[in-house]
């Protein structure tokens, strides 16, 4: 057996143990805690950002040794466990693809034209709501299959995706939002969101517009919608149970259906052999290849802990008492320049987040989803487009550049956004 194998199962194991601990136990959550960094430890060598967690790693130590040394307070439980709820939606959420995975149409020749462009965008962005970049590779595959990606199927597939990060409960970036600003309207949130996504499509569409010929010649790849039922029934459930028992973290509720409802579907799908076979695959085998997630989360969560150690340490704080329009903006800019250079939002959230108790919460967490999205598009570091990079062959001086003016224009969509919402809220 396999470094992996044991991580799989401590990774499962620390996802039980966090819902346990919230439900029934809380003195359990530390050693889920505990568990994730065990997971990590084994799997840490495999890593693909290894300069970037070792530079916050000995940045986080050098950051604890201050702090002990000046007698700052320093809450090592939160160090080992401020992202474990983050965490264990996306494992939660991972149990999706078992049941989630959309059909895709056997076609000779890749369709062409308008209605391929909105099918395929379309397709991309409500599969990768749930099952993330599962869902961008799937379409990508296929279509790099035939030849070489184009610049508008680049466009159309980045976009598509990232642009879930706006409003899906089911993206990591909705967990860290729900983890650093727990007391948002989730109403507020996902209509703004919704309505920035669809913007983002708008934009797009327009842009590829602008070249008929590409337009009448774009070759996308049809997907089935007909598995689209389960997103809507997590989200029926999750929006209900939160109606009526409003103390529930949304974050868990969200975790907890997903593998409930892949554990029920399952063995409808495929027979209860075959479910248990597929179940145990999914632990010991996709489980540990979330390990770039798991790194980045557990190690960004511990620098942000230490460094605002030092600065709680002393006494500084952020140069504004409440959060508006104006402010948001500013963190907004900063947040998106900082993934430009290789600063990965979730880092900028976890400092950010330790103050987050003088600010509202809701506009917080829409700036938080807006960085998210605009860099996930853009940033030559983000995730995605690692994945672009490494998988299809592409220059990440080619994506940023094709959408850097596409993240300014969202930048300039999202400003109005936040006045907008700072105005509802009174701020």
């Amino acid at each position: 057996m396999t470094k992996e194998y044991f991580a799989g199962i401590i990774i499962f194991i620390s996802f039980l143990l966090t819902n346990y601990s919230y439900f029934i136990d809380e003195s359990f959550f530390v050693y889920a805690g505990i568990l994730a960094w065990l997971a990590l430890f084994l799997l840490i060598r495999k890593s693909s950002n290894m300069k970037l967690l070792l530079s916050l790693f000995f940045l986080s130590i050098i950051f604890f040794s201050y702090s002990i040394l000046n007698d700052f307070n320093i809450d090592f439980v939160k160090a080992i466990s401020v992202n474990q709820y983050l965490l264990t939606l996306l494992i939660g959420v991972g149990f999706l693809r078992l049941v989630a995975s959309p059909k895709v149409k056997t076609v000779k020749s890749l369709p062409s034209g308008k209605a391929s462009f909105f099918k395929t965008y379309l397709g991309v962005h409500l599969f990768g709501s749930v099952i993330n970049l599962s869902a961008l590779i799937l379409v990508a595959d296929k279509l790099y299959k035939k030849a070489n990606l184009t610049k508008y199927q680049i466009i159309v597939l980045t976009r598509a995706f990232s642009s879930d990060a706006y409003w899906s409960p089911f993206f990591v970036a909705f967990a860290a939002a729900l983890t650093y600003a727990p007391n948002l309207s989730m109403l507020t949130i996902l209509s703004s969101g919704l309505c920035l996504a669809l913007i983002a499509f708008f934009v797009t569409f327009i842009e590829v517009k602008k070249d008929e010929t590409a337009l009448k010649e774009f070759k996308g790849y049809p997907i089935e919608f007909e598995t689209l039922y389960l997103p809507f029934s997590l989200a029926f459930l999750v929006l209900f149970t939160n109606h009526y028992f409003p103390q529930l973290k949304v974050i868990l509720l969200i975790s907890l259906f997903s593998f409930f409802l892949a554990v029920f579907i399952l063995p409808f799908k495929f027979g209860v052999k075959k479910s248990v076979g597929q179940l145990r695959n999914h632990i010991v085998v996709e489980l540990p290849k979330m390990k770039n997630e798991i790194a980045l989360f557990l190690v960004a969560g511990m620098f942000g802990v230490s460094i605002s150690s030092v600065l709680l340490g002393f006494n500084l704080s952020l140069p504004f008492e409440q959060l508006n329009a104006f402010y948001a903006s500013l963190l907004l800019l900063f947040f998106v320049l900082l993934s430009f250079v290789g600063i990965h939002p979730i880092i900028s959230i976890a400092v950010l987040g330790n103050w987050v108790d003088q600010l509202n919460h809701t506009l917080l967490a829409i700036a938080f989803l807006m960085s998210w999205a605009i860099a996930v598009s853009t940033s030559p570091f983000s995730g995605l487009n690692l994945t672009m990079q490494a998988r299809y062959k592409l220059s990440a001086k080619e994506i940023f550049k094709t959408n850097l003016p596409y993240s300014i224009k969202m930048y300039i969509v999202c400003v109005i956004m936040l006045i907008l919402i700072s105005e509802y809220l009174g701020l």
